[in-house]
């Protein structure tokens, strides 16, 4: 039993989207320590400044996001450009003005 282009492409982006997410969540605590010189706060932490938690938040938010975006859109054009066919699983999306 053969598995499905479906299947397959849920795999393959869990494993890469998972090891991409880590690498930039390292990448931001690097970012964020190099900008301020201290260590990214604890969101659990209630002596943190609002202020600071908020930016963290921001910061990692966007950065994971924007990861996310780019490793997606890079996987499915190495798919369809190996498999010959739109990676399954991605809405084709149609706006109307």
């Amino acid at each position: 039993m053969r598995p499905t282009s479906k299947l397959v492409w849920k795999i393959y982006m869990g494993v890469f989207g998972a090891a991409t997410t880590i690498a930039a969540q390292q990448g931001i605590k690097i970012a964020w320590r190099a900008a301020t010189g201290k260590k990214p706060p604890l969101a659990t932490d209630p002596n943190t400044p609002l202020f600071e938690a908020a930016s963290w938040a921001i910061a990692s938010g966007a950065g994971v996001g924007l990861t996310q975006f780019v490793v997606t859109r890079f996987a499915a054009s190495r798919w369809a450009k190996d498999m010959g066919t739109k990676a399954p699983g991605i809405p084709q999306i149609k706006l109307k003005i």
